[in-house]
């Protein structure tokens, strides 16, 4: 019997040690659990601050360009605006063919050669008449030089050019004409392109005027019933805007005041504006024919006006483009999923020692 005591007092040892060495166990395998889950939190906390980096350095982005959006407003906006500009009683007021013959005294000479000759093929006739009279290109610059030219209007064109817009001229008077006159007001830098009948001086000292498309007689290259033979404004039109898809440009503010704008007026779109003057002939026909014309009017009458109204359409334009931004920052924004301390990830729960 006693003999059975000691082998029972064995047996509970033997499984006191087994318990023992089970707690044992149990608790190597909580304090490796407790070393491998400290380990998954430290990486998923190292996730969660990636995390959390990338979405400040989103935001910071989106705050950035709001801020460039607002500061450059409207110059930033206004650089996807093209002015298209008349020269004749549109940037000076007056005709400058009729001012030159005018002041050299072949007005007479020149409407008999409009009586037989397209206007273009006159004036390159006229030319040679007045340098056979003795006149000189230099006279003729001298001339040119005082056409008028409002201060109005030369303001409107630094202003719209400092606001990042591209002011191109499309115009039937010529090169030569333009030039001297821009360059006499210091205006020449500020366009990008000039679209007109070549006119220069050749090895003689002589000026020559040719038209900017060929044509024989009557009969125009450019098959368009609206424009004199010698210069389809529309159809230079449609190049620009074909050129502006390839520069990411967006809309045409064209400014004019004969019958020769008026075709150009029906190549723009809904998009675009145009700004005919009160009372001219390209007024006058679009007015007789409002329903062709797709792009929003803006009439103006004299250089005041103009630089109001188109200095108020190029804000009105740039405005637009900040809303349209601004909605697309804030769609961005709404994107951006801002994350809570845990994050998405699971909760991991503490293990007690």
């Amino acid at each position: 019997m006693e003999e059975g005591k000691h082998q029972s007092r064995r047996e509970g040892g033997r499984r006191h040690q087994e318990r023992e060495k089970g707690r044992e166990r149990d608790r190597d395998s909580v304090r490796q659990e407790s070393r491998r889950t400290e380990k998954e939190m430290r990486v998923l906390e190292k996730h969660r601050e990636k995390h959390r980096d990338r979405e400040i350095g989103m935001l910071a982005d989106l705050a950035s360009l709001t801020i460039l959006l607002s500061a450059k407003t409207p110059s930033i906006m206004a650089a996807t605006t093209v002015l298209v500009f008349d020269f004749d009683k549109t940037i000076i007021d007056c005709d400058s063919d009729n001012w030159l013959i005018d002041h050299l005294g072949a007005t007479k000479l020149f409407d008999d050669l409009l009586l037989t000759l397209p206007w273009n093929t006159a004036m390159g006739k006229i030319m040679e008449e007045l340098h056979s009279q003795g006149w000189s290109v230099e006279d003729m610059a001298e001339v040119l030089r005082k056409a008028p030219l409002h201060p109005n209007t030369i303001s409107a064109i630094k202003s719209a050019y400092a606001l990042g817009c591209e002011l191109r001229i499309v115009s039937d008077a010529n090169k030569f004409f333009i030039e001297t006159i821009l360059e006499h007001h210091g205006l020449m830098g500020y366009f990008y392109e000039i679209n007109t009948n070549p006119g220069f001086v050749d090895e003689e000292g002589r000026l020559k005027i040719f038209p900017y498309h060929d044509f024989t007689s009557n009969v125009s290259s450019h098959g368009c019933p609206l424009c004199p033979p010698n210069m389809c404004k529309g159809l230079i039109i449609e190049r620009i805007k074909a050129e502006m898809v390839t520069e990411g440009k967006k809309r045409i503010i064209y400014l004019g005041d004969g019958k020769g704008d008026f075709c150009p007026s029906l190549k723009l779109s809904e998009d675009d504006f145009v700004m005919p003057r009160f009372k001219y002939p390209v007024w006058e026909l679009i007015t007789e024919n409002r329903e062709l014309i797709k792009a929003e009017v803006h009439e103006w009458s004299d250089a005041e006006e103009q630089e109001k109204t188109l200095l108020q359409l190029i804000n009105k334009v740039a405005m637009a483009d900040l809303s349209n931004a601004a909605q697309l920052i804030d769609c961005k924004l709404q994107t951006v999923p801002i994350s809570s301390p845990h994050g998405t990830f699971p909760k991991i729960l503490p293990v007690h020692h």
